[in-house]
């Protein structure tokens, strides 16, 4: 070659380098801001906090259980069938009482800026996580201002007789007797698994708060940060035992107005929008770029009266409220036709023991009146209605729903007080029993009655606040609680075919609806299942 080309190369060569570099980084650059872009959730509501053996809403357990932890069993996603988790296998004693749980062995905590785990998880850290909530001589059994409300309203304090650990890696549970769901039950979000090297550096520096701020667990995504009313990020778990999550972050983007959410979805400000309004649904599904999963889930949509303050302490009240309720016009205004069942149980149609013999009372506003009348209640009585101040799966139009009552019983003389607040406060005063009637709803944890019944019903649930309507019938409780006994599903349908014949003639709640749930997303959206149980877990979903 010579000499002269080969300067002349070089020279062509040297000026393009640095084009090439700037064409590289491009890539490169483009690359990394694909790679960093979060699966972003828009979602209805603050969670309460992160410890979540403290709380009982979906939201919470959205923002904790079903990210930051995991339990011994959980759910096949979208079933309510059983399947292994930080337990691998199970074996259980022939009389029922003895579970024992053979521990998966290499599960790995968070590694955090604030917590460095010095081993994999093992026994004691389940002793940790559920003798915390049972044994009272545990160093942080005291360390909740809420105590355990679904630990307590589930009557695990008498159901447990002792957690132990037979090695480190098998765990023994002793029941007190028979409990036909318990399998389902320790796939609740209040059977979680915590660290107990964790809980054990925060006693000893004195943070026990942090352990609701700060949380640690073997979930599929580490915790980084919470803006109170904006959202909440996390990172993937590398570690993660099923494999680490497909989304390169995930946010949760809180929007407590189901339009925004819709705005914020539409200009792919998020990629996925929870419980979008019913009439809604139509438009979503006619956008190319959007899609909508739906699902006929396990909720139910309620009104608790008080039954513990004035005149809604006499069953002829209750009577004539549910008299004055418009329900199917209710319904049809809140979820359009064909999106919601009218509410007559406490659970959906499709779980064992529902009572098709129950019937709402017919509309009759002179039958109502007359029975305020017997009951003494004066013309223009005044009661209180606490609800939130966003829609959910339960109820998408709160304030909506809330006048339309008020002008239902306007309608028999009493005049209705409306008082709209944010989640967590309604719930919390709510729990106080401030309220005369607490609009809220439910959505089934584990597919069994029992998830409906003694969380919301229970005299063990009026003692830690979830029961809003303070009713505890001895003889619904003993209904209740011995169907929890029985195995054969049979007798155990009769059981709650029973107790709620009891509901249906004390009458605590205005039993509204059982909704569709709908959950939106842009059309690359891959990997959400939607749940019956109604929790949203997105340890497979990407953006593709």
């Amino acid at each position: 070659m010579q000499a002269g080309s080969f300067q002349h190369m070089h020279r062509a060569f040297m000026k393009s380098r640095p084009l090439r570099l700037a064409l590289v980084a491009l890539l490169l650059g483009g690359a990394t801001q694909l790679a960093a872009k979060p699966l972003v959730v828009c979602t209805e509501a603050s969670p309460e906090g992160f410890d979540i053996v403290q709380y009982t809403t979906a939201v919470t357990a959205d923002a904790s259980a079903e990210t930051v932890f995991n339990r011994l069993v959980d759910f096949k996603p979208g079933t309510t069938e059983i399947q292994p988790a930080l337990a691998e296998r199970w074996d259980i004693s022939a009389d029922g009482l003895t579970y024992t749980f053979h521990l998966r062995q290499g599960v790995k905590f968070h590694t955090t800026d604030y917590f460095k785990p010095t081993r994999d998880l093992n026994a004691d850290d389940v002793l940790w996580s559920l003798n915390r909530q049972l044994d009272p001589n545990h160093p942080w059994h005291d360390k909740t201002s809420v105590g355990y409300p679904y630990f307590e309203s589930m009557g695990f304090k008498e159901l447990l007789k002792s957690v132990s650990k037979a090695d480190e890696h098998t765990v023994v549970i002793t029941l007190s007797r028979p409990e036909a769901p318990f399998l389902r039950d320790m796939a609740m979000g209040f059977t979680s698994i915590y660290s107990a090297e964790y809980g054990d550096q925060l006693l000893k520096s004195g943070k026990t708060a942090e352990l609701n701020s700060k949380p640690i667990g073997t979930g599929p995504f580490i915790f980084q940060r919470y803006n109170k009313d904006a959202q909440v990020r996390f990172k993937p778990n590398p570690d993660y035992f099923r494999g680490k999550p497909p989304a390169d972050a995930l946010v949760f983007a809180i929007a407590i107005d189901s339009n925004v959410r819709l705005q914020k979805l539409r200009a792919n400000e998020c990629q996925v929008a929870l419980y979008p309004k019913p009439d809604d649904v139509p438009s979503i599904k006619q956008d190319p770029k959007l899609k909508v999963e739906e699902i006929e889930a396990l909720v139910t949509g309620y009104i608790a009266m008080n039954t513990q303050h004035k005149y809604l302490n006499d069953v002829r009240v209750r009577k004539a409220i549910n008299m004055a309720f418009d329900r199917q016009t209710h319904v049809d205004q809140l979820f359009g036709k064909g999106n919601a069942l009218v509410g007559v149980n406490p659970y959906p149609p499709t779980m064992i023991g529902y009572n098709t013999h129950n019937q709402n009372p017919p509309r009759d506003l002179d039958k109502a009146r007359a029975l305020l009348s017997q009951a003494g209640v004066p013309e223009g009585t005044v009661i209180t209605l606490f609800t939130r101040n966003g829609g959910g799966p339960t109820n998408p139009n709160p304030r909506l729903s809330a006048e339309m009552l008020q002008a239902d019983l306007k309608q028999i003389g009493l005049k209705l007080d409306i008082r709209v607040m944010e989640w967590a406060e309604m719930l919390r005063r709510a729990k106080n029993g401030e309220a005369d009637l607490v609009s809220t709803g439910w959505a089934g944890d584990n597919g069994d009655p029992d998830n409906f019944l003694s969380p919301l019903l229970s005299c063990d649930a009026v003692k830690s606040g979830e029961n809003y309507a303070r009713w505890c019938n001895p003889k619904f409780q003993e209904l209740i609680s011995r169907a929890r006994e029985v195995i054969d599903n049979d007798e155990r349908a009769r059981l709650y075919n029973e107790a709620l014949k009891v509901y249906d003639d004390e009458q605590p709640w205005i039993s509204m609806a059982h909704p569709k749930m709908f959950t939106a997303m842009r059309d690359n959206v891959e990997g959400y299942v939607i749940n019956p149980l109604t929790n949203n877990n997105f340890a497979t979903t990407k953006v593709k």
